[in-house]
């Protein structure tokens, strides 16, 4: 069973990932693009400059921070929730 993704807007989304050391490269209209070596190579990821995150959305990226950090998804939705 997957945990409840809280409601997140993209600015507080992309301010964990910079807290994970994710890096912003660029931002094209509401797409802001973000990049952090990993051990399993670079990574690149997209986030919606959104109000809100749709859930699917946020779910996939989450999934791939997860896959990439080598972090539960859990522990990513917690520090979401906390802000």
């Amino acid at each position: 069973m997957s945990p409840k993704s809280p409601q997140v807007s993209g600015k507080n989304l992309v301010r964990l990932l910079e807290n994970m050391g994710y890096v912003v490269i660029r931002q094209k209209g509401s797409h802001i693009r973000l990049r952090k070596k990993t051990r399993a190579g670079e990574h690149n990821i997209t986030v919606p400059a959104h109000k809100i995150i749709a859930k699917g959305t946020l779910n996939d990226i989450i999934s791939k921070v997860s896959l990439w950090n080598g972090v539960s998804k859990e522990s990513l939705f917690e520090k979401l929730k906390k802000g």
